[in-house]
Formats: C-alpha cells, sequence, structure tokens
C-alpha cells in the first residue's frame, strides 16, 4: 500500500502546479482533479471499513476537501489515506472481514490491501493518460493485485498490460478488449464451528510449495493432499480455466482461527450439472466431524446454484473414515471400480 502510494504522490507531485481541472482523465468521465480526489476518498472508505469492522454497508462518512485546495493538497490527503488504510490493514486480525459489495458483500485485510493498490495504480495510470505523462508501476504491486483480486484473469506476458486489460483500460494480443469488469474477492462460506475461506491464486502457489498460504496451521499442516491440490488450483489460474468459486476453500475453526484442512471441487460443473469435490484433514484434526460438516455445507452451496444438479465425490475403496464422511453427509455409493468408490449428493426433488 504504502510503495503504490508513494509512486502515485512522488510522480503526480512533480506536476501539481498544471493545471487538472477539465482535462479528462484517460477514459474516465472525470478530470483528473476528480480522479485524484476520488482516490483519497476510497483510500479512507477501505480504512473506514476495516477499521470500524463495518459488516452490513458503508460507514457513513464521506471526505471532503477544504474550499480552495491545490493538487499539491490533494497529494497530501492521498499520502494520509493511503497511511490510514495501511495503519487499519496492519492492525486487523487475519480473520476480520469487512462489508465490500463485490462479488460477495466482504473482504478481508488481505483483500482490502489489494483493493487500495488498484485503486492508486490505475487512478495514477488514468491521471498521467490525460496529463500525457508516461506511467508503469512496479510488476510486484500489479502481481500482488492479480493473484487476490482477479483470479479469473490468466495471467499474460507482463503483469501491468494484464492488469490494465482487466480493468478496460488496455489491449492484449488475443484476447477481446473489455468494456465491463469486476474485481473477484474470495469467498467465505460459514459452517458451525469452521469457515470455508477460499484460496486465491496468490495463495495457491504458496501451499503447493513450502508455505502456509496465509493460513495458522494446526500441527501437522498443511498436508500433501491440500498442496497439491493448490498446485492444481494455480494450474488452473495460469491456463486461465480457474473460476474462484469451484476451487479449493481452507477449512478454519472458528474458535481458534487455526487451519484444519482443505477441500474443494475438480472444476467447473460439467453440462449434467456433476461436480466433484474432495478433502483431507491435518491428522489432527481427525475424528471430530470436522470433514463431515464442511462437506454438508460446501455441498449444500454446490447445489443452491442453477448449474449443479449433483455433487460426486470418488473415494479409494481402502479408505473407510473418508467413507463415513461421505455417508454421514448424506452421500449414496452409486458406482465401483476396483480401485474407487463413487458417491453422489443429488439436489432435493419437489413434489
Amino acid at each position: 500500500m504504502e510503495q503504490a502510494v508513494a509512486e502515485c504522490v512522488s510522480l503526480l507531485g512533480a506536476v501539481a502546479e498544471w493545471e487538472w481541472e477539465g482535462v479528462r482523465a484517460g477514459r474516465l468521465d472525470w478530470d483528473c482533479r476528480q480522479t485524484a480526489v476520488h482516490t483519497a476518498e476510497v483510500l479512507i472508505a477501505y480504512a473506514g471499513q476495516l477499521a470500524g469492522r463495518e459488516q452490513d454497508g458503508w460507514s457513513p462518512f464521506e471526505l471532503s476537501m477544504e474550499e480552495n485546495t491545490g493538487n499539491a493538497d490533494v497529494l497530501r490527503v492521498i499520502r494520509t489515506t493511503g497511511a490510514l488504510l495501511a495503519a487499519a490493514i496492519r492492525t486487523a486480525p487475519r480473520h476480520v472481514r469487512a462489508f465490500h459489495p463485490y462479488p460477495f458483500r466482504s473482504a478481508n485485510r488481505e483483500g482490502f490491501a489489494a483493493m487500495g493498490v488498484v485503486e492508486v495504480l490505475l487512478h495514477t495510470h488514468d491521471i498521467c493518460e490525460g496529463l500525457g505523462l508516461s506511467y508503469e508501476p512496479a510488476p510486484e504491486l500489479c502481481d500482488f493485485v492479480l493473484t487476490r483480486l482477479f483470479p479469473h484473469v490468466q495471467p499474460g506476458p507482463t503483469p501491468w498490460p494484464t492488469l490494465l486489460w482487466a480493468t478496460g483500460r488496455g489491449e492484449l494480443p488475443g484476447r477481446v478488449p473489455l468494456t465491463e469488469w469486476r474485481w473477484n474477492n474470495n469467498l467465505v462460506i460459514d459452517a458451525e464451528r469452521l469457515t470455508l475461506e477460499g484460496v486465491t491464486p496468490a495463495a495457491a502457489t504458496d501451499l503447493s510449495t513450502v508455505g502456509d498460504g496465509g493460513f495458522a496451521w494446526i500441527e501437522g499442516g498443511p498436508v500433501e493432499g491440500t498442496r497439491v491440490g493448490a498446485g492444481l488450483v494455480y494450474k488452473q489460474y495460469e491456463d486461465g480455466v480457474h473460476r474462484p468459486e469451484w476451487g479449493m476453500y481452507v477449512l478454519v475453526r472458528r474458535e481458534d482461527g487455526r487451519a484444519l484442512g482443505a477441500m474443494g471441487f475438480h472444476g467447473v460443473p460439467d453440462e449434467a450439472g456433476r461436480v466433484e469435490i474432495g478433502y483431507d484433514l491435518v491428522e489432527g484434526a481427525r475424528g471430530h466431524g470436522y470433514a463431515t460438516e464442511a462437506l454438508r455445507t460446501l455441498s449444500a452451496w454446490a447445489l443452491e446454484r442453477d448449474e449443479v444438479r449433483t455433487v460426486v465425490a470418488n473415494v479409494e475403496r481402502g479408505n473407510q473414515p473418508s467413507q463415513n464422511v461421505l455417508a454421514r453427509a448424506g452421500f449414496t455409493q452409486v458406482a465401483e471400480d476396483p480401485e474407487l468408490l463413487t458417491y453422489e449428493l443429488r439436489e432435493p426433488r419437489e413434489g
């Protein structure tokens, strides 16, 4: 956050004496002055959401500039509101989520950090485009944003042109220009004792190697199955076929915020409305009903979607504990082969 703001203030500070009012900011309907003020407004709004733990809507306040403030004054406010957002991010616990409308009505501290960064990057670009200046932010900032807010966007050759394309501000060879776009904070699904937290591409690449994905795990985690699954998620992202809701979720225990395992889908539902699910738990979390609770919750979520008719799970013949989990979650065995048993859970039929 601080790096993005510092680059913005430094670059635009050099042209603060130029005329910003009446000069259109890139492809926006605002002029450069309005765009700068908006940047400050959104940074303090995000800080307010996260610091106030707002759950049901926007905190009811707004930023106003004093009369006769110049462009340099607006940049001072951007620096200040950026610092306030950075402080709110640093002090918010990992599990805290606050209201943001797109697309699942909440974001955690990492989501607000990414949204703040993308606002600064894009609106600095817009202002520079209007003023005829050259601007290209640090690649790591663009990558940070793309792997947290744009999991549905296939990575391009370099991150900055990819971000501009993903936000309707540029073109990429072989891709149709966008006229509408939305970012995508990770989905979180609540269960009784658990929270199922959607895994971003950034978390997936960390989990697939030796990292913790940003989660605090109980002893023994994450297990190998989680790392393999995370690797598949990141491969789907690289291939441009990842759909976040149909990816991986880490199972986080509410009472202490510890991650116990992972559960997720192997891909999007097929044309017949079938979607396959898989899961694993750290050994120390087994035998407490966590897998059953998570499986019931995630399967119910899937069956509420119009595109899903059946949730499918395949389990090894010798894995009796996993078979028991499926049975307790309401799944029925429907097929078998020499190695695997196939279970299904179907949507309830009306009438």
